[in-house]
């Protein structure tokens, strides 16, 4: 089953590359659509749709490939092939629907299978959203499909977004990554270290921030696509992770990495005249990666979502079957109130991601809520799969079980995208209109 077909995903593309960017404000939207959580025909659909792939694919196969510790790549070959891997079906989930619902409804369904599988099935949205905060329309239409497919021969490609470093993760001003322009070839010439990339290394396509004026701190930032076999650009150490470790997380090394001008996001003049303007004391355009990861917080809360979840469920039917004191365990108050709050945190978690998945859609968000949704879902899912593996007791603690897994796998979404920490300071900042530090 294909979710959309590709006239419809280049008209989707075309819209975003003039100004739909997800979860970015974007002045007056073609469609305005009111709140509601009632999900339509289409998204429940795509909810059936996606949770079948996860049910039947990811979930079995997630166990394997965290002990391996290895690319899913037979996995993420299944996902293309029925249409959930490709630039087709991002643009229309993220783009095409005025609700903003359809992404989250997806990746809760996905990562309920597994966040490791799930983590390596999207983690080239993000590139994808790196090259459409700041891309020309061009420039979209030719890179973002690249992130998915091979443009020669149409095999499976990847795409990383390249920002944090070895020693600047929050702190964006502290990026040390350098783009000079190098004017007689028109290439730009980068170098430096990027870490804890998600697909880095392996990928097709990467997205790199860089500075490019060291003077003006993270406003001297740009982005740059690093074509496929670009001279220069190597994988440093790959990380061996606490949980979602299918999903592949290394260093990107940058020596004299020479691009075309052209791969400059958003072209050298438009550039210059940032650079101009914050020169001059004006303000200029936000930081290129706090843009993206603006945009894409609700869906990593879904992220989160989708692992709380399934302890929730896997708790509930486990209380149900374990007997202890001659009947169910779930009979006894403690474990149901436990279960009570579990459910009720989750319920809570999804009405947050979904109120601010549709304001980033609907004239952006006004208090934080994108951050305010990643806070409360990195710390639900934290909570929840911790007391799951205390509803099974010492059999949670091995790994016969899953739920010592998605504890594991939760744990990353109070880190990346944004610690826990620096999500309360974003939306203390957003709350008081002062500039907290």
């Amino acid at each position: 089953m294909h979710f959309v077909g590709v006239d419809r995903c280049v008209i989707a593309l075309s819209r975003v590359a003039n100004g739909w960017t997800a979860g970015l404000p974007s002045g007056n939207l073609e469609v305005m659509t009111d709140f509601s959580m009632a999900l339509n025909e289409d998204q429940l659909t795509l909810q059936k749709w996606v949770h079948g792939f996860a049910e039947d694919v990811v979930r079995p196969a997630g166990e394997e490939w965290d002990e391996k510790e290895e690319f899913p790549y037979p996995i993420v070959e299944q996902a293309k092939e029925i249409g959930l891997y490709g630039w087709e079906f991002m643009a229309e989930a993220m783009f095409n629907d005025p609700t903003g619902l359809s992404m989250p409804i997806a990746i809760e369904e996905l990562f309920w299978g597994d966040a490791g599988i799930g983590m390596a099935i999207m983690g080239s949205g993000l590139a994808a959203a790196g090259i459409a905060s700041s891309a020309t329309p061009e420039q979209m239409m030719e890179w973002v499909p690249q992130c998915y497919e091979n443009a020669d021969n149409g095999k499976l490609a990847l795409g990383a977004f390249c920002a944090s470093e070895p020693d600047a993760g929050s702190d964006v001003g502290g990026y040390r990554t350098s783009a000079v322009y190098d004017e007689k070839n028109d290439e730009w010439v980068l170098n430096g270290t990027k870490a804890w990339i998600t697909n880095g290394g392996i990928s097709d396509i990467h997205v790199v921030v860089a500075v490019v004026d060291p003077e003006l701190g993270s406003k001297g930032h740009a982005s740059f696509v690093v074509p496929p076999n670009t001279k220069g650009l190597s994988q440093g150490q790959k990380y061996k992770k606490h949980g979602i470790r299918a999903s592949h997380t290394a260093e990107v090394v940058l020596e004299d990495c020479r691009v075309p001008g052209r791969c400059l996001l958003g072209g050298k003049e438009k550039l210059d005249e940032r650079i101009a303007r914050v020169k001059r004391g004006e303000k200029g355009n936000a930081q290129a990666a706090m843009q993206t990861f603006e945009a894409t917080r609700p869906a990593v809360g879904a992220q989160a979502l989708g692992v709380a979840r399934a302890a929730l469920e896997y708790s509930i039917e486990y209380a149900k079957e374990r007997h202890a004191f001659g009947k169910p365990i779930i009979m006894n108050q403690s474990i149901a109130f436990m279960l009570a709050d579990m459910a009720t945190e989750v319920e809570a978690c999804r009405g947050m991601i979904y109120r601010a998945a549709w304001l980033g859609k609907n004239g952006s968000f006004q208090n934080a809520e994108g951050s305010m949704a990643k806070l409360k879902a990195g710390r639900t899912a934290t909570w929840v799969t911790e007391r799951a593996i205390q509803i099974l007791g010492g059999y949670g603690y091995t790994r016969e079980y899953p739920v010592e897994r998605w504890h594991r796998d939760a744990k990353i979404h109070d880190i990346f995208e944004g610690t826990e920490q620096i999500q309360q300071l974003v939306i203390s900042r957003a709350i008081s209109g002062l500039r907290i530090v």
